[in-house]
């Protein structure tokens, strides 16, 4: 890796644009141009500058060296230890939009760092958005993400974690469950392998486990009408809504070629009580 240290005469400026391209570049990052752009813009010191460098040359994820993602044009904080919002999940948004637009209740099961909770909120206007993780570290990071929408967020294992008084009441229950099989998780990218936990990848031996658990539960959680959303792979999305369906869930797949993302969504079949 080139150095970006100021100490010696002839090295390059800690802020040259190119010393930081060269850098990535050497490293191997596919998109280093865009990359150095935004590490310039987010370091406020030579110092931190380098160090911000030096982390992503390292294999450090860009989402951690700069401390946010962007998501659906928002830019979501990101903390260490917790899983990276991918891009591909702003289809789940887009879908949950489209069979909800005017849900009163939003629900971010498996939330990571809030993402879909703030997106959905940002594109909403005011609703009720409870997000919930299972683990403290996400559960810190979604508080700083889905506050400023007047969220809450609740530590816990899926529904367990929620507030009773939200059964029969959800408009929109995104879940981004995990659902890399056991076995495949080794062979992940080493950003997703090294830097995220796995409880947030790992969905058991077919990568479905997570899944069952959240489909089984949902109807009980739906209000009528109300949509269940999960991410899941080509691979796994015919049993996926087989699972949705056994579940009491009138169930169909959507994809997008452009980001080759599948959404297994599951509409409550149920009727509001008659008044």
């Amino acid at each position: 890796m080139p150095s970006l240290s100021a100490s010696s005469p002839s090295a390059p400026s800690p802020l040259s644009r190119a010393a930081v391209v060269t850098a990535l570049r050497t490293a191997g990052c596919v998109f280093a141009e865009d990359e150095a752009r935004l590490i310039l813009a987010a370091a406020r010191t030579p110092e931190e500058l380098a160090a911000m460098v030096d982390g992503r040359v390292t294999g450090l994820p860009l989402e951690l060296v700069l401390g946010w993602a962007e998501f659906r044009g928002l830019r979501i904080t990101v903390e260490p230890g917790v899983f990276v919002p991918r891009r591909r999940t702003e289809f789940l948004v887009e879908q949950a939009l489209a069979h909800a637009p005017d849900a009163g209740v939003v629900v971010d099961l498996c939330c990571g760092t809030g993402a879909v909770g703030a997106a959905l909120a940002a594109a909403l206007g005011p609703v009720e958005l409870h997000a919930a993780d299972i683990d403290p570290a996400a559960v810190r990071c979604a508080r700083r993400n889905v506050t400023p929408f007047g969220g809450q967020v609740h530590e816990g294992d899926l529904f367990e974690a929620l507030p009773d008084g939200l059964r029969g009441r959800v408009a929109v229950l995104a879940a981004n469950v995990p659902y890399v099989p056991t076995e495949e998780v080794a062979f992940l990218p080493a950003e997703a392998r090294d830097h995220e936990p796995h409880v947030a990848l790992d969905g058991g031996p077919d990568g479905l486990d997570v899944l069952r658990r959240v489909a089984a539960e949902a109807p009980r959680w739906l209000a009528p009408g109300g949509c269940l959303l999960v991410e899941t792979s080509e691979r796994q999305a015919p049993t996926a809504v087989e699972t949705f369906t056994r579940s009491g869930l009138a169930a169909h797949l959507a994809f997008s070629e452009e980001w080759y993302a599948h959404i297994v969504i599951g509409l409550n079949r149920a009727s509001a009580a008659p008044k």
